[in-house]
């Protein structure tokens, strides 16, 4: 069959389209939103990983006693308002700097050394004195009080700490005894806003009561801005690589099969705030 001129120069047409169109497989090779989304991904993932914690190391105060005079232990028909606390201090000075503070670079009271003490899991209050007042409303309080080290690390020694309960007013059909035998967790640390150089590390801390951590038994998973940290020894960590604003911590006491543990307080979440100087703007 004899083609014209015409009909020859179509068919070179449609074969130059062809040739120069890509194939499948090519353009998904140069797909730009693929490159991007892939891009952003490996940014998030090194973002939320860049989190890490690291075991905290500080001086024993293995022979250090604190014993809470006041409230008694189930003490009813006190009155709101201010409630005196009262305790007796052993091997253990107030109000002193601890001795690695210095070289610890992270946040640290110029007080010095103190008392923490927690009523119902709710923020700690810093005390530099073995006797104080603090302003209670009605209702029932489990009190947790223990020795803390000049940069808030608790002393988890034996008898370095006290655990009760006690009623401020007329007691109420909601307010219960707890369980003071059974296991619980207390949340310490962060607490509150760090600026400058406290923020680049800081502490993390619990204190726990009737029960240990191991890898085979209970254990605390820390979750930090989503980012999961299973912790099978009771010890103090610095939380390193966080960026600046707010931070989210919550810590769950779990059993060995990685149930929640039953307690009033478990599991507990807190807010805190990293500035890198006074005068960001949050």
């Amino acid at each position: 069959m004899k083609l014209t001129k015409l009909q020859i120069g179509a068919f070179l047409l449609m074969a130059g389209l062809v040739a120069c169109s890509p194939s499948k497989k090519e353009n998904e090779g140069n797909d730009e939103t693929s490159e991007d989304t892939s891009m952003t991904m490996d940014e998030n993932e090194e973002m939320v990983s860049s989190i890490s914690l690291t075991p905290v190391e500080s001086p024993e105060f293995d022979n250090s006693k604190l014993e809470m005079l006041s409230p008694a232990e189930n003490e009813e028909n006190i009155k709101a308002g201010d409630v005196k606390f009262s305790y007796n201090v052993k091997n253990y000075e107030l109000a002193t700097q601890t001795i690695d503070a210095d070289v610890k670079n992270c946040a640290n009271s110029a007080k010095g050394q103190h008392i923490h003490l927690i009523l119902n899991n709710e923020p700690y209050s810093a005390h530099y004195e073995a006797e104080f007042m603090k302003n209670l409303e009605e209702g029932h309080y489990v009190a947790l009080s223990f020795l803390s080290r000049s940069y808030h690390e608790s002393v988890k020694s034996y008898g370095a700490y006290n655990i009760r309960q006690f009623t401020v007013g007329r007691a109420t059909g909601e307010d219960e005894m707890a369980d003071l035998t059974a296991p619980h967790m207390f949340y310490s640390r962060p607490k509150g806003t760090y600026v400058g150089d406290d923020a680049k590390k800081v502490l993390l801390d619990f204190f726990l009561l009737n029960t240990e951590l191991s890898e085979e038994g209970n254990k605390v998973r820390a979750t930090i801005n989503g980012q999961e940290f299973m912790l099978d020894k009771w010890q103090p960590y610095f939380i390193e690589g966080q960026e600046m604003g707010e931070m989210i911590i919550k810590l769950e006491l779990l059993d060995a099969e990685g149930n929640l543990i039953a307690s009033p307080f478990n599991p507990v979440t807190r807010k805190v705030t990293l500035k890198a100087s006074e005068e960001e703007t949050m």
